[in-house]
């Protein structure tokens, strides 16, 4: 089992840049696919992106290609998101996810969960 505490979350201007950090515990993280999903107030909660246990294979939702960036540092249990160039439309809670099976698109998929930060862009 692996807990989750995201952190980093704020409100920034349109075209700011946040980098978000997710501390896990226990000592398997290397174990986990971990993932980035966000949810807008009156949404579903929707991909974000994704990294491999090795950190060696990333994917992105085509609404952050090009703009945000996910790593890990297996050493420290730590996944980050740096959002860059950001937009109102990226208002939402951000939550970090783990997963022992795959790096899926759908929550579903995914086993654990933080507790979600909040981001907020003003235009």
């Amino acid at each position: 089992q692996v807990q989750l505490v995201e952190s980093g979350g704020g409100l920034v201007q349109t075209g700011g840049s946040l980098r978000l950090s997710c501390a896990a515990s226990g000592r398997t993280f290397s174990s986990y696919f971990m993932g980035w999903f966000r949810q807008a107030p009156g949404k579903e909660r929707v991909f974000v992106a994704a990294i491999s246990r090795s950190g060696g294979t990333t994917n992105y939702a085509d609404s952050v290609k090009g703009r945000f960036t996910i790593s890990r540092d297996n050493a420290k249990n730590v996944v980050d998101l740096q959002m860059n160039s950001l937009k109102p439309e990226d208002t939402a809670v951000y939550y970090c996810a783990a997963s022992l099976r795959m790096m899926a698109t759908t929550s579903r998929t995914w086993d654990y969960w933080g507790q979600g930060t909040q981001v907020t862009v003003s235009s």
